[in-house]
């Protein structure tokens, strides 16, 4: 399933070394950024060489098939998309359940206005992360109080952006050949391609090179016939028929907050909206998915902290795919052309087509 609860973020803005964190935690010792990146220390202090899971002599066939397949992407994703070789996913972590963090997003009741939170290096930031669910829900309850959307979900990866080796933890052992590859090579686009105070250009730029990577590489490593091209295709079809759904339903609410009814209206088309929107859903959802995956939206608690998250990721997503197929569809190319944004030099989306022009014979 390719929706929030799998969706690949950064957690938080790393500290700039051990020593300015160890520093720090003599006059903050109860900050967020030292707790967050004392428990992520904690983590990469134990992480172990991957190889190490086939040294071992209770080595499994599971082992030894998940350490080939990590090898073997990331030699994709760097020879083959011109990614930056990084010594991110060499290592391993055990961890006790299927998710490495919290995180938390919020944004207006009635409006598609973001809040964000700014740290130092990375700028603005959609989200907020947290390794301790407590501490996740502790923070949406004040932002809550203050009169605001607010969504927690589950992720299971995100980039340090090269400050430190992002390891691999231990309940990615049953992914899938593409689910593993579109996590990790849109980790290390983040590794590669960062745009201060950019997090929409971002996110959509990996999650678009994430994609069209793990599609690459499935059609390389199996073959279009295979199990897992079909495995791909049907969840992309899935992906993509609810993201439209989704923006169907945030243009229609769009609309309702943009108008000049009273704000006191605009919540009850909201939730009138809304209400119809998933009716309408689970009535036609035997006619838009393959799978089971997305049944939930039914179910959940709708609000417009949740819905902004796919204009984070989807919004420029249609422009991104022009954008590769006028370039001869050449994701190596696209990448390189991508690499050459500047952040002083304005938009990021005009820039890359200008550098995929130039690529042009």
């Amino acid at each position: 399933m390719k929706n929030f609860g799998n969706m690949i973020l950064y957690l938080f803005p790393v500290l700039t070394s051990v020593l300015f964190l160890l520093g720090f935690s003599l006059i903050c010792s109860g900050c967020y950024t030292l707790k967050q990146g004392a428990i992520m220390l904690g983590y990469l202090g134990r992480a172990v060489p991957l190889e190490s899971l086939t040294g071992s002599p209770d080595v499994t066939e599971e082992d030894i098939r998940f350490v080939e397949l990590v090898k073997d992407i990331r030699r994709f994703a760097v020879d083959e998309l011109g990614l930056n070789e990084t010594k991110n996913y060499t290592k391993y972590v055990g961890i006790n359940r299927d998710y490495l963090a919290a995180i938390v997003s919020a944004s207006a009741k009635d409006s598609f206005k973001r809040h964000e939170w700014r740290f130092p290096v990375v700028g603005s930031v959609p989200y907020k992360g947290f390794f301790n669910v407590d501490d996740a829900r502790k923070e949406a309850a004040k932002l809550k109080k203050k009169g605001m959307d607010v969504w927690i979900r589950p992720v299971d990866a995100f980039s340090t952006l090269g400050w430190f080796s992002d390891p691999l933890y231990s309940f990615m052992h049953n992914y899938t050949p593409d689910r593993m590859a579109d996590i990790l090579i849109h980790e290390l686009v983040h590794a590669t391609i960062f745009i201060k105070d950019n997090m929409q250009f971002n996110e959509e730029l990996a999650e678009f090179i994430g994609s069209e990577g793990a599609r690459l590489y499935i059609r390389k490593r199996y073959g279009d016939l295979s199990p897992q091209m079909e495995n791909l295709v049907y969840s992309d079809a899935d992906n993509a028929a609810y993201v439209a759904f989704i923006q169907e339903l945030t243009a229609e609410l769009d609309a309702v907050y943009k108008s000049e009814i009273p704000r006191e209206q605009k919540l009850e088309q909201k939730q009138m909206i809304i209400a119809a929107a998933q009716s309408r859903f689970a009535d036609e959802y035997e006619t838009r998915f393959h799978s089971d995956n997305y049944r939930g939206f039914s179910e959940i608690e709708i609000n417009n902290a949740y819905l902004e998250l796919y204009r984070l990721y989807y919004s420029g997503g249609g422009r991104l795919k022009e954008l590769y197929e006028e370039s001869g569809g050449n994701l190596h190319a696209f990448i390189a052309a991508a690499k050459t944004i500047n952040r002083k030099d304005g938009d990021p989306m005009r820039q890359l087509h200008s550098a995929l022009e130039k690529q042009k014979p």
